[in-house]
């Protein structure tokens, strides 16, 4: 992809090492959406830098797919919609080039830390293990009716993309973490879905101080956007949900979605 180019100066780093230098066990995250087209002049500040980008068998752009689960009612996502105190997230990612698949549980609970661990998983439904897994992690945030909630969770939504990650030694001797997702694609397991070519999202992970990424996108013009791949997807697809939260996003980004009448293929067959 022509947007990346800037990227084939920076090294390459591996998997192991990346997680040995930038694990970030605390750290502040910050979403950005901008069109694929002002990628390049972002990612031409990071050339004269030490910043560095995952690379796996050669290749930087990296399949990843993920699998939502909500239960009937639709609690994760409403409890993010409205912003509740204690809410969840919990989806299934499968990594496509470099393998394997994961269950991973985000919980928010009273202390607004935001907790996320995973568990390898198969298949696109929880086992009894799984079910547990999802109960033990949604009781310690304080999630009421955590075993009824694990126990109703199906999925839902698919996402599909390919992520970049860079590694980027800061000034004051952090590491910082980017990930910048193309690609785009959600699909509504019941509804259909839609494509996004012409977007990226872009993830920064740092200490207390905005890092390198996020200073070349502010000084590109863009700003960090409340963003959710799962909420914003799902809200897209079914417009009829609460979504005040995200509608500026939704407006400026999603509207002109590829929508399609009939489910995506899954980005894991």
């Amino acid at each position: 992809m022509n947007a990346l180019a800037p990227l084939h100066v920076l090294a390459p780093i591996g998997l192991d090492e990346l997680n040995a230098q930038a694990e970030l066990q605390v750290r502040v995250d910050r979403k950005y959406i901008l069109a694929v087209d002002r990628l390049p002049r972002v990612l031409a500040g990071l050339a004269g830098t030490r910043a560095r980008v995952l690379e796996i068998d050669g290749e930087r752009a990296l399949r990843y797919a993920s699998l939502y689960f909500d239960t009937p009612g639709l609690d994760s996502y409403l409890g993010a919609a409205r912003g509740r105190r204690r809410r969840f997230k919990v989806r299934a990612r499968t990594y496509l080039d470099s393998g394997g698949s994961f269950l991973e549980v985000k919980t928010r609970g009273g202390r607004s830390a935001t907790v996320k661990d995973r568990v390898p998983v198969e298949g696109a439904s929880l086992d009894e293990d799984g079910v547990l897994y999802a109960t033990a992690l949604l009781s310690d945030a304080g999630i009421p009716r955590a075993e009824i909630l694990a126990r109703d969770l199906d999925p839902i939504l698919e996402t599909g993309y390919r992520r970049i990650t860079l590694m980027i030694p800061e000034a004051d001797g952090s590491t910082s973490r980017a990930t910048i997702d193309v690609d785009l694609s959600w699909n509504d397991l019941t509804r259909g879905g839609f494509t996004l070519p012409d977007t990226a999202i872009v993830e920064t992970k740092t200490g207390q101080r905005p890092g390198t990424v996020d200073r070349l996108l502010w000084r590109a013009g863009h700003r960090p956007t409340t963003l959710s791949k799962y909420g914003t997807g799902l809200a897209s697809i079914r417009p009829e949900l609460p979504h005040n939260k995200w509608h500026r996003v939704l407006d400026r980004y999603f509207a002109a979605a590829n929508a399609t009448a009939a489910p995506l293929r899954s980005a894991t067959s």
